[in-house]
């Protein structure tokens, strides 16, 4: 086995929750108490590993696999506490916060309620004339420190924020690229705009470090998410257009998605811009090295989401309707790894090989030593031989009782046809009665080194807790607990969890 990537040595478990899905007094989780609180519960279950989903900013649809950025966080994290505390948000504004849903994210009040109050607190914060908010240590810093990025993702939220939110693309041709933008005589609003982006960036920043400071001093690590691809409507395409596979006048040639497979007969039209590796290739994956050392700043250990398309990507052209007629092109493989590994020795990746893997694939992953993923909800209904039962796992595996993008256990199981649930019965040696703890019970059992569960099946939540259908356009990202069901959940599960994960070397 290679030893570029070598890092999953020890037997850990972990739980998955979307930061987006904690209990706060802002209309959708946030980097304030909850996720403090959250860490604590983890700590006391004897759990070493808080997994969650992309932290940036997202657009129309509020999936956080589409961010206007790779590098910038989502304002709408950040913990108004400490802005109430100084000043710069009064409690009237405040209770415009405290008055949105707690039981779930309205995306739609948040917008219009959270935007406004973040930018009377930039406003204020400027009126200080202070050089530093609490113990942030210094803007001007956060700006020098960041400007690789920050520059370019300001002034395209301050030009998208002056055409009226319209993609770069329907921009006016000057400035439809980061280049030429720069050359134009900017509006004073544009520079006002990107300037209060760049403010809410370092608080962000700055929660996020202090967060997972306090997470790594209970033996926390946070594993975050980086999808493979990034949106066309991104300042990462405006900014580094050469990067991309675009024609000239900024749209693409090809876009991304995966071909017909059992779950579709169309395939998959993702329409991610797809990446010019070769041009990459002539920078030593420059762009690739600084998006997962930034990537390195959030997270103790980062997923690559679709890694298969590391070893060959779908290339679809842009004018097709659905997936079908796309082509398998090459990607660059291990040497892009191999990139990565020499800038961040240390780097701790799991690779997300889930659906149709080639042997190409599976001789990439084992060339890097990323632990590849296997999940319980696909296991079953089928022989003995399927990859995700838990007697075939290979120890360096990151095993899923389900992901973000599947039901919650309890309402996967109520789904399945009588035969599958008998299989499960069977395998499980149970009733099925408590199908959630039965699934979670196998995982941590199982030989792969790290094992993952979703809190909605620590909770045995059904389908009214699923937090993400794809495919599906409208009522997602949307789920939340709240604290009184995470007390419960302690006083009741933790002494168990800690001994059951005792029990098996977690």
């Amino acid at each position: 086995m290679s030893n570029l990537f070598n890092w999953l040595q020890d037997r850990m478990a972990g739980v998955l929750l979307h930061v987006s899905s904690l209990p706060s007094d802002t209309g959708i989780g946030n980097l304030g108490s909850g996720a403090y609180r959250y860490i604590d519960f983890l700590e006391n279950c004897g759990f070493s590993v808080w997994q969650i989903c992309p932290l940036g900013p997202t657009g129309y649809g509020d999936s956080p696999y589409q961010c206007f950025s790779a590098f910038a966080g989502n304002p709408y994290f950040i913990d108004f506490q400490p802005l109430l505390d100084e000043g710069l948000i009064t409690d009237a504004e405040f209770g415009q916060l405290r008055s949105l849903p707690r039981d779930h994210v309205d995306y739609g009040a948040l917008y219009n309620t959270l935007w406004p109050l973040l930018r009377n607190a930039y406003r204020r914060f400027k009126e200080t004339g202070k050089k530093q908010f609490q113990d942030y240590g210094t803007f001007a810093s956060f700006r020098k420190s960041q400007n690789l990025w920050l520059a370019d993702y300001t002034l395209f939220v301050g030009l998208k924020e002056h055409f009226g939110g319209k993609s770069w693309l329907e921009w006016p041709a000057k400035f439809r690229s980061a280049a030429s933008a720069r050359k134009q005589d900017l509006p004073g609003a544009v520079l006002e705009t990107a300037d209060a982006h760049a403010f809410y960036q370092y608080l962000f920043y700055a929660q996020l470090a202090k967060l997972r400071a306090y997470a790594g001093s209970r033996g926390v690590e946070i594993m975050g998410d980086a999808p493979i691809f990034v949106a066309l409507d991104s300042a990462d395409v405006w900014a580094n257009p050469k990067l991309f596979q675009l024609k000239k006048n900024g749209r693409p040639k090809a876009v991304a998605g995966v071909p017909p497979d059992y779950f579709s007969a169309t395939g998959q039209l993702w329409g991610n811009p797809l990446y010019d590796w070769a041009e990459h290739e002539t920078t030593n994956f420059a762009w690739w090295v600084q998006r997962i050392r930034s990537n390195l700043e959030f997270y103790d250990i980062v997923r690559l989401d679709h890694f298969r398309g590391f070893e060959s990507y779908w290339s679809v052209p842009a004018d097709e309707p659905n997936a079908i007629k796309g082509k398998w092109l090459p990607s660059p493989g291990l040497e892009l790894f191999k990139a990565i590994q020499k800038a961040c020795p240390e780097a701790k990746l799991v690779a997300e090989d889930l659906g149709v893997i080639t042997e190409e694939v599976d001789a990439l992953r084992a060339a890097t030593g990323l632990p590849g993923m296997a999940v319980l909800q696909f296991a079953f209904g089928g022989e003995a031989d399927n990859a995700y039962l838990p007697h075939n796992y290979a120890r360096n595996t990151v095993v899923y009782s389900g992901t973000h993008d599947n039901d919650t256990s309890r309402g996967w199981y109520a789904g399945l046809d009588e035969a599958t649930q008998d299989h499960i019965r069977r395998y499980l040696g149970v009733s099925g009665e408590a199908i959630s703890w039965d699934l979670i019970r196998s995982a941590i059992r199982s030989s792969a080194y790290l094992a993952v569960v979703p809190l909605q099946d620590l909770m045995s939540l059904g389908t009214e807790a699923r937090l993400n259908t794809p495919g599906s356009p409208v009522g997602n990202w949307q789920w939340r607990y709240d604290a009184g069901q995470l007390d419960r959940l302690e006083d009741e599960s933790a002494p168990y969890l800690r001994e059951l994960l005792a029990l098996f070397g977690r």
